[in-house]
């Protein structure tokens, strides 16, 4: 009987034992809910502060009892308050070295949560830990990206974007911290377009600039099939999107696909027919080809085809003019508007005035009319060459125009002044 007493009585101590390790998980938990409550209306009553502080403490000295205690340390529940509470602590603590300790056993604490957790019952606590590990990671890339600490940055935000990786802001900040790393490490520029490829395939808000900004890289890394391949994508999934079609425009222009973009163009201007540049790339991308059709002329044989050749450039040349017109019927004060147009107007009385000097001597008759015509011509430029002068007196460009239309007049005193402010500027 004795025996019998006795064993009654080890029984009773050993579950007593258990019932109090137990007793250290739910007082963990309370502390835990009692710090969330207090801390988050700490901010309109601040003298909660301390008491939600306090309330973190115990939740932090339960938790660590039940945690080393064999009957209650793998329980579900332990691992969720301890991730939840060490969260908690990481977030409020300022020094950086101990903040990331909390971290660390925050993060290892719900990765066995969530496996422990097959019931799932211990959800709240599991989302609310990892909103404050996220909070944690977006607040220290935060930092780091105003501290021009890009990679730090794209580490914090990366850390973020894995504990959340369907969140659209998440990988936004992590492709652009990535980005900026990229412009003094380039073994960042695959992961911001990894980035940037994961987002244009969600319902991310700012799409169309996310398509702008990765083509943008990839012809930072050389990569201009993958540039137009990315802006074309996203002109078909936006097609009112006039900063996309500009864009489509200048990569086409820079990628020598003048003759495929114009299509696109006027796509872009039927859209936005006031929006100035669209009017500008149009007539940027027919002098484009006018131009490119020039340095083909001086190499063809063929009188027909020449001829033929010549009257091409002569029309793209004045389509580019009517589209700059148009741009400046927006807005006269355009400067590359108005710097092109005085551009693409010369064009022909240059060629008319070469043409003339290239004449024999013996060909007077000739020769007079072709100056007179391209006299006039230049006369036409004028306007326009004045008004970039006028808008950015310090242009090269403008100067350079205006320059070497005194020298198609003839008028070497004014050739001579612009030369001098040319020279002035360097």
């Amino acid at each position: 009987m004795k025996i019998k007493y006795l064993m009654v009585g080890l029984l009773g101590l050993a579950s007593t034992a258990t019932f109090a390790q137990k007793g250290e998980l739910n007082t963990a938990q309370s502390e835990y809910e009692s710090y969330s409550v207090t801390s988050g209306n700490a901010q309109k009553i601040p003298m909660l502060r301390a008491k939600a502080k306090a309330s973190l403490v115990n939740a932090k000295t339960s938790i660590d009892k039940a945690s080393a205690n064999s009957k209650t340390a793998t329980l579900p529940l332990t691992y969720a308050v301890k991730s939840a509470v060490y969260a908690a602590l990481a977030e409020e603590d300022s020094v950086e070295t101990t903040s990331l300790v909390n971290y660390n056993t925050a993060s290892e604490s719900l990765k066995q949560a969530k496996t422990a957790d097959t019931k799932n019952e211990n959800t709240k606590l599991i989302n609310e830990a990892t909103v404050r590990l996220e909070r944690y990671q977006l607040n220290k890339g935060v930092a780091a990206y105003q501290n021009k600490k890009y990679e730090d940055a794209y580490k914090s935000f990366d850390s973020y974007r894995m504990l959340s990786p369907e969140d659209t802001t998440a990988i936004f900040y992590t492709a652009v911290a990535a980005t900026n790393a990229g412009n003094t490490d380039p073994k960042y520029y695959p992961m911001a377009i990894s980035n940037y490829n994961k987002l244009i395939t969600t319902k991310y808000s700012k799409n169309p600039q996310v398509y702008i900004d990765l083509s943008a890289i990839y012809l930072q890394v050389k990569d201009t099939s993958g540039a137009l391949r990315t802006v074309n994508e996203g002109v078909m999934k936006y097609p009112k999107d006039s900063e996309l079609r500009k864009r489509q425009i200048e990569i086409a222009l820079q990628t020598g696909k003048q003759n495929d973009i114009l299509n696109s163009v006027q796509t872009a201007i039927t859209n936005d027919p006031q929006n100035k540049t669209l009017y500008y790339y149009a007539g940027l991308t027919y002098s484009q080809i006018a131009d490119g059709d020039y340095a083909t002329l001086n190499k063809t044989k063929d009188g027909a085809a020449k001829t033929a050749l010549h009257q091409k450039i002569q029309d793209n040349y004045k389509k580019s003019a009517d589209m700059y017109k148009k741009a400046l019927e927006i807005d006269p004060n355009y400067f590359d508007a108005n710097l092109n147009l005085g551009y693409v107007l010369m064009k022909p009385a240059i060629d008319s005035y070469n043409a003339a000097n290239n004449l024999p001597a013996n060909r007077q008759k000739e020769y007079d009319p072709l100056m007179a015509k391209a006299s006039a011509q230049f006369d036409l430029a004028k306007p326009y060459l004045s008004k970039a002068v006028e808008l950015r007196p310090k242009s090269p460009e403008a100067l350079a125009n205006m320059m070497n239309y005194y020298r198609g007049k003839r008028d070497n005193a004014n050739a001579a002044k612009i030369k001098a402010q040319m020279d002035a500027l360097k």
